[in-house]
């Protein structure tokens, strides 16, 4: 079978550093620039629409997010089974699972849709949302609800190409939708006057010309994404695959911003002041870490194609140059947004604010400190999606996001903590979540990582995982996990045998 007509990158050859990089900054720069929507909507409501809608676009973002990262974890987990068929060239089963997730993704999501859109008013209370600013709330929420099958073509399609190794081109349609974000913006707001729902419109349009174009695209230059009357059929192997790999991976994605949206709800009951300075921060603090987020995607793609393969060696080694990575770039960007916080939060707060920007500058020198906590949590995720054991990212986040939830409810209750509480729960929740991930691999696996002891592939041939049939999904959760969670070092040079290149 012909599975494209242009170029995709294939991650299992290759310098190992320069191999993950290239792939990376394109998914970095999009992810960046994904985030540029809601910077431009901060930017001119801040300025030019006061300190109340700021207030009522940044906790509807924080809201967006979390409904959001429910179709993105479903996208992001179909994407991850397309990388292990990509690796083991199962091409006939990547035209299964495409038509098992075009009808369990998309149905999710069309149900989703009609969700939100008839529970605004419910979920805008259940938010702790401030009477002055629910009617401002109401009229952003509902233009960008209108919107959401559009962002979820865009991300499925992205997700596709990204899985075959493609992550220039869905950064190309998205630089273009922002720049007509930020235009539609200033058109809207300025011109036309129509203050908060003109941001809202301004990003729905933009959001739907990316996905139109990155639809056309994928379809056009990729015939394995073309579907016929004959592919129309659900096979409950793929079925299966499909539905156990997105689901645990969209928990993952939605606890992760449900914690988040839950302590947007505490943050709201301080005040407009504290949500605004919240709502600043959290923007600043997405586009500074957001590089490792994504970097932590394209470790997963990388470990998942090379695991699909075989490639053990070359996952050893892409762990440890993804760890090297992290680490340098965490610390740099924690030393600029520790020691620019101030210059940072006045680009969307007039000097004026004075009680605004000190709020979010406190924020953003405690959170932003604490970086590589953050980045490690995202190789883990990363890590344990490609090697088919989402349920393990899940279990991280749960742990990450409950410890920060519990953490920042029971300190902002205390008079003399108040809302520094919130700030300091974020990191506490980070490093412990690290702790117990890395704890689990060195004590219950001795290096699941392959970074002490043992290779990846011993660990793998230990439990009993052929990864040479890593299509095949049945019992290989379930066993890993097994394994994590029982097994002690043990001899295993009668296993490693079956971890031989083909």
């Amino acid at each position: 079978m012909s599975l494209h007509d242009t170029k995709t990158n294939d991650l299992t050859q290759g310098g190992i550093t320069g191999t993950m990089l290239r792939f990376a900054i394109p998914m970095i720069l999009g992810n960046l620039l994904q985030q540029c929507y809601n910077i431009a909507d901060t930017f001119i409501v801040g300025h030019y629409l006061g300190a109340d809608a700021l207030a009522a676009v940044g906790s509807a973002y924080t809201l967006m997010v979390f409904i959001t990262s429910v179709f993105i974890g479903l996208c992001m987990g179909s994407g991850a089974v397309f990388s292990l068929q990509y690796g083991a060239k199962d091409y006939e089963g990547m035209k299964r699972s495409l038509v098992s997730s075009l009808v369990l993704t998309g149905g999710i999501t069309l149900i989703l849709n009609i969700a939100v859109l008839a529970g605004i008013h419910p979920i805008i209370r259940l938010l702790q949302t401030p009477a002055e600013i629910e009617g401002l709330m109401f009229d952003y929420l509902f233009i960008i609800f209108l919107g959401i099958i559009s962002t979820f073509i865009y991300n499925y399609y992205a997700y596709l190409l990204r899985a075959l190794g493609n992550s220039i081109v869905p950064l190309y349609f998205l630089a273009v939708s922002v720049v007509l974000n930020i235009v539609l913006d200033l058109i809207f707001i300025l011109v036309c006057h129509w203050g908060v729902s003109g941001a809202a419109a301004a990003t729905v349009i933009s959001q739907t010309v990316a996905a139109a174009g990155l639809c056309v695209y994928a379809l056009y230059r990729f015939p394995i994404f073309r579907l016929k009357l004959s592919h129309i059929r659900l096979h409950r192997q793929s079925i299966k695959e499909i539905a156990t790999y997105s689901s645990l991976t969209c928990m993952q994605q939605s606890v992760m911003n449900f914690g988040i949206l839950m302590v947007q709800g505490l943050v709201n009951s301080f005040g407009t002041c504290v949500m605004a300075a919240f709502a600043v921060a959290v923007k600043i603090d997405s586009f500074a870490y957001m590089p490792v987020q994504d970097f932590g995607n394209a470790f997963s793609t990388f470990v998942a194609q090379n695991f699909g393969a075989g490639q053990q060696k070359r996952i050893r080694q892409g762990i440890r140059s993804a760890i090297g990575v992290t680490t340098g770039f965490c610390l740099l960007i924690s030393a600029i947004v520790f020691i620019f916080a101030r210059p940072l939060m006045q680009l969307f707060i007039d000097g004026s604010e004075k009680e605004i920007i000190s709020i979010g500058v406190e924020y953003l020198r405690v959170e932003g400190s604490f970086y590589v906590g953050i980045g490690y949590l995202f190789l883990l995720y990363g890590f344990y999606r490609a090697i088919r054991m989402p349920g393990m990212s899940v279990v991280l986040t749960v742990f990450s996001l409950g410890t920060r939830v519990v953490l920042a409810y029971a300190l902002a209750a205390i008079p003399a903590i108040g809302v520094h509480g919130i700030w300091w729960s974020i990191p506490i929740g980070w490093a412990l979540a690290d702790a117990y991930g890395v704890g689990i691999t060195e004590e219950r696996s001795n290096a699941v990582f392959g970074i002490q002891d043992m290779t990846l592939c011993e660990v793998l041939g230990s439990s009993g995982i052929d990864v040479h049939h890593a299509s095949s999904f049945d019992g290989i959760n379930q066993r890993a996990g097994d394994f994590l969670w029982n097994s002690r070092t043990s001899e295993t040079s009668s296993q490693s045998a079956s971890c031989t290149d083909d």
